[in-house]
């Protein structure tokens, strides 16, 4: 499966934005989808992942609460809503398909090419 992530930019602290991840193939709906992170100098972190039907869904601790990972099988696309956006959000977001939803960056099969995400103060 090939991903194209959209939807980064500038947006001052408290903004939200939404990102979106478009899948090519008729496979999405087989794959677990994770959104995750990296920072200049930091390793990729967890942000969200949500199940193959959707159903379920995990969010690392920095973002509970004002991110919410969704997804459209019909449409092929994942998408994360960031809300009360922060300056530390400031970070390459990448989207990921995976066998599970599962935490680590290391068990995800695809990826996309990231977007980019810079937060203001």
């Amino acid at each position: 499966v090939q991903l194209q992530a959209s939807g980064g930019g500038l947006v001052q602290a408290g903004g939200s934005l939404r990102l979106s991840c478009a899948a090519s193939g008729r496979t999405f709906s087989s794959y677990a989808m994770g959104w995750f992170r990296q920072a200049p100098g930091k390793e990729r972190e967890l942000v969200a992942t949500v199940s193959r039907s959707g159903g379920l869904t995990y969010y690392g601790d920095s973002v509970k609460g004002r991110f919410t990972i969704s997804r459209d099988n019909a449409e092929n696309t994942v998408y994360l809503q960031m809300n009360s956006l922060k300056p530390e959000d400031t970070a390459v977001y990448y989207c990921a398909a995976g066998l599970e939803p599962f935490l680590s960056y290391k068990r995800y099969d695809y990826w996309g090419q990231g977007t980019l995400v810079t937060v203001s103060s």
